[in-house]
């Protein structure tokens, strides 16, 4: 049953050492507001699934709370390279990362699965390229009507999903619209969901094109205001990009680095804003 909760009672109650967490969203909708609480709460040694690991995921990596990544791509949208991903890559700073790197339509793929309750899916991918031998979470299967060989992938199912949206209900029904990913298809795979949202409402307006998770997939709906900054939330905020442009010397160097990370996420006045 879900329940509405503080950012930080939820991410104490719903992530914990070694799970594997999806903080989904794409360009728009990022949870960064929940990422910072789960960096200042230390939960450590997590398996991190996102279709297109950012800026978020760099600030998760470099607090040295990632073991592995499950993942299709990764970069600072628009800008270049995640330092802090390719220091933990290269050098195993400040840990080893270990990673499971799919197709974007494999990695969707493997939501779906998961979201269905099937142990695996099957797509026509991972043709021309080397990812399905570097991987245990891809091999093939024959169609057993036409003969076909195809590519299997294994089911995602996340311990914790965490998604950002406009809005939810007092019965805790969540509607986010705009450009969508995969948070439906995450949230309905994971056995944990945490939602982060920029207002509560006493109803849920159409609204065209909206995504509505009902109350009942939810564990927790956390009113968070802006949650998703530096990226942004549909109808209520806009991308700061010229974060991302900054973020780019600020991650390229460790103190640098670690330097924000007390500032802006550690600190004692981070954790009001």
């Amino acid at each position: 049953m879900a329940e509405t909760r503080t950012l930080r009672d939820a991410v104490a109650d719903l992530i914990h050492d070694g799970d594997t967490v999806a903080l989904e969203g794409f360009t728009h909708l990022i949870p960064f507001a929940a990422a910072h609480e789960i960096i200042r709460q230390g939960a450590t040694d997590l398996t991190l699934a996102r279709m297109t690991p950012d800026v978020v995921y760099d600030q998760l990596i470099g607090a040295g709370l990632v073991k592995k990544l499950v993942f299709s791509w990764g970069g600072n949208p628009g800008v270049g390279s995640l330092h802090r991903f390719r220091d933990a890559v290269e050098n195993g700073w400040p840990r080893p990362l270990e990673l499971d790197e799919h197709s974007h339509a494999g990695m969707a793929n493997r939501y779906v699965a998961g979201a269905s309750k099937l142990p695996f899916t099957v797509l026509r991918g991972y043709r021309g390229s080397d990812l399905a031998t570097r991987t245990d979470t891809v091999s093939t299967v024959v169609c057993p009507f036409t003969g076909e060989e195809l590519a299997a992938v294994a089911a995602l199912n996340p311990d914790v999903t965490v998604i950002h949206a406009q809005r939810a209900d007092r019965d805790h029904n969540v509607q986010l619209w705009g450009v969508l990913g995969v948070q439906k298809e995450a949230a309905l795979a994971a056995r944990r969901v945490l939602v982060t949202v920029e207002e509560l409402v006493d109803e849920l307006p159409p609204t065209p094109g909206a995504v509505v998770l009902p109350g009942w997939t939810v564990d927790a709906v956390v009113p968070v205001p802006g949650g998703a900054h530096p990226s942004y939330a549909s109808g209520y905020s806009v991308r700061d990009n010229a974060f991302y442009q900054a973020w780019d010397s600020v991650a390229r160097d460790r103190e640098t680095f670690r330097a924000w990370l007390a500032k802006n996420v550690l600190s004692e006045g981070a954790a009001t804003r």
